[in-house]
């Protein structure tokens, strides 16, 4: 089962160089245990740009979709058994990170 794990920051700022070796080493090891499938960091909420297309024309607005003290700053997408599993990685994912991951299943 597929599950996505957000990384959740509430400050600005890219991860230390500590955090970086740290995120390096868990996702080698994601790798290496067949749970990877992809991950990427996001740039500050303030280089966002929300487009809606939901009416007649499409409009498009600089900034986040909401305003907000937490953020999404990064995801990774893994692959495993269950949610115990799951879970267990993302506890491994916070520690490396030193944030909050929140961990939802694909459907």
């Amino acid at each position: 089962m597929r599950y996505l794990f957000s990384v959740i920051h509430d400050q600005a700022g890219l991860a230390t160089p500590e955090e970086d070796a740290a995120i390096d080493v868990f996702n080698d090891r994601l790798q290496t245990e067949g749970h990877w499938v992809f991950a990427g960091g996001l740039a500050s909420p303030g280089t966002a740009t929300v487009v809606d297309n939901r009416g007649g024309e499409a409009m498009v607005t600089d900034g986040p979709f909401l305003e907000s003290k937490e953020f999404l700053a990064g995801f990774w997408i893994i692959e495993a058994a269950d949610l115990d599993v799951a879970l267990r990685l993302a506890a491994e994912g916070s520690k490396a990170c030193n944030r909050k991951v929140e961990v939802r299943p694909f459907l």
